[in-house]
């Protein structure tokens, strides 16, 4: 959560963070700039115990992030980064796919596309 209010400040064109639930989980939207799209904070039910963070699977966040980060990061599908209990998380990897997802809008005439 820290992370996703720290990576919004510090990028330009994004403003302010929108905090509202989604599926009965903290979920994160652009909804003044528009910029960017929903990341949701979360616990896999096909893995109990972890923690994940999750983005629109519409898009091709996740497949991006698997191609920057195949060791640095564990992904479930093309909607979530997933952590494990006790794991180590590598912020500055997740903060650059936290900033990708904040100006996915913004940014997706450079890459990064819709699905389907």
């Amino acid at each position: 959560r820290t992370l996703i209010h720290s990576v919004a400040a510090a990028t330009d064109g994004v403003g302010e963070i929108e905090e509202t639930l989604k599926w009965g989980e903290p979920a994160y939207l652009t909804t003044r700039s528009r910029s960017g799209s929903t990341i949701r904070l979360g616990c896999p039910t096909s893995q109990p115990g972890h923690c994940a963070v999750y983005f629109n699977c519409n898009t091709t966040l996740v497949d991006t992030f698997r191609s920057l980060f195949p060791n640095e990061l564990r992904f479930e599908g093309n909607r979530a980064i997933v952590f494990a209990p006790g794991e180590r998380i590598d912020t500055q990897a997740l903060a650059v796919c936290v900033k990708a997802a904040l100006t996915y809008h913004r940014d997706k005439r450079r890459g990064h596309t819709r699905r389907g």
